[in-house]
């Protein structure tokens, strides 16, 4: 007896299902579970992330522009690197993870010291800036081979920053073809490794120099 076409594709579906304990990553893509309900199987998967739920509600953003009013680029420094995603520490600045990144790899370099603007930084804070920056893309061309970057500050919430009281500036790697529909059209941004992994990679590509 052959199997019904709704049947087979259940089966397909069930033997390409990712692993469950990969799935169960925390903040990473969730794979719904398997349940009765309206509507007739089809061949494409669902990648879930409500994760992303809490960047829509603006959690986690600071109540106000003080250093103790939540300001997560001044708890960050207090976490351990692994769990701040925190990939190199300087004097006056370190380099961290965007927990909302528009390619993997996109990272940020914030002064430990909380400030809005750029002409706020002193000498040895905004030299160290340039040199955390020139590693960081060093680091990522050793990682990923990324082909250019965007590199860059918004500074203040008229020019879109997602946190103007504490400066902090963006290295966005790039390669030829990462923009396609899902960003233009669906405004989705598809992340092919997750944020623990990209930082072990980056970690170990980081310049080594003084």
């Amino acid at each position: 007896m052959s199997v019904e076409p709704e049947e087979s594709v259940v089966q397909q579906a069930r033997a390409n299902a990712p692993d469950p304990a990969q799935a169960a990553y925390p903040g990473g893509p969730q794979v719904e579970e398997e349940r009765g309900g309206a509507g007739v199987p089809d061949h494409f998967r669902r990648l879930w992330t409500p994760h992303r739920m809490a960047y829509i509600k603006g959690e986690g953003r600071p109540s106000g522009s003080g250093a103790d009013e939540g300001c997560p680029f001044c708890e960050i420094p207090a976490m351990s690197d692994e769990d701040g995603l925190v990939l190199a520490r300087g004097r006056s600045v370190y380099a961290v993870l965007n927990l909302y990144p528009y390619n993997s790899g996109h990272l940020m370099v914030v002064p430990y010291r909380h400030v809005a603007d750029y002409g706020d930084l002193d000498e040895g804070e905004y030299t160290e800036l340039a040199v955390l920056t020139r590693r960081a893309m060093g680091a990522l061309r050793k990682a990923s081979g990324a082909q250019g970057f965007n590199v860059g500050m918004n500074l203040g919430l008229v020019a879109g920053a997602g946190i103007a009281a504490h400066l902090h500036q963006h290295v966005v790697p790039r390669w030829g073809g990462d923009t396609n529909f899902m960003p233009v059209v669906g405004h989705t941004r598809v992340l092919p490794q997750l944020l623990r992994d990209t930082r072990r990679l980056l970690v170990d590509a980081w310049p080594k120099d003084a």
